[in-house]
């Protein structure tokens, strides 16, 4: 199930995963996707953070994907509600695991991403921001963190198995191609002008 308030950022693209053989759904930034379903999430993170959460008591779960902690506008308008800023994608995401039964008591948090991959941010590091943010809201809602992988310079790929738990980070080492970094830097560009532990199992 994917909650749809804004429809223009939350339709994540469904595919068949062969590797995994089920159902899939790439989550972008700015996108989030809670479900009850056997299905994996499956995100690319640079410098962007993606928070994984489960409600182990019932077995819902969810992903997002934000790229700054909040807006650098106000902080109240519009352009603000949107689950490309930390402050929304946290709350719509845990809000939306609440209405499908879930409780914050019973929810653990797996995170992932804030990368230095951004050329240019060196001085304000974005994905250090985005790392202290995400780690701060958990900790202030009180929700546990049961695995991390964040930082560094490399991008990664998250597979998120919502109905156990599971988590598998691959660590992009090599780029061929700037696809990610570009992208980031584009969709930062954009937002700036709108008016491990746990079961977390690394592989290459």
């Amino acid at each position: 199930m994917s909650s749809n308030p804004i429809p223009a950022e939350n339709s994540p693209t469904r595919y068949f995963d062969k590797k995994f053989g089920m159902e899939a759904a790439k989550i972008l930034p700015g996108e989030y996707f809670a479900t009850d379903k056997d299905v994996v999430l499956v995100t690319v993170l640079g410098s962007c953070v993606a928070a994984c959460i489960r409600d182990v008591r019932v077995g819902v779960g969810g992903m997002n994907h934000f790229m700054l902690p909040r807006s650098e506008r106000d902080p109240s308008s519009p352009v603000s509600m949107s689950a490309r800023y930390g402050t929304f994608a946290m709350e719509i995401l845990i809000n939306q695991l609440i209405k499908m039964g879930g409780q914050r008591t019973s929810m653990e948090a797996k995170v992932f991403g804030g990368g230095n991959v951004l050329r240019g941010f060196t001085t304000n590091n974005i994905g250090e921001s985005n790392a202290d943010f995400v780690l701060e809201y958990l900790r202030n809602e009180g929700i546990r963190i049961t695995a991390e992988d964040m930082l560094g310079v490399h991008p990664r790929k998250i597979y998120f198995f919502p109905r156990t738990g599971k988590v598998l980070v691959k660590k992009i080492r090599e780029l061929h191609n700037h696809t990610i970094v570009e992208r980031e830097s584009e969709y930062n560009m954009r937002l700036r002008n709108v008016v491990v532990g746990g079961d977390v199992e690394m592989f290459k």
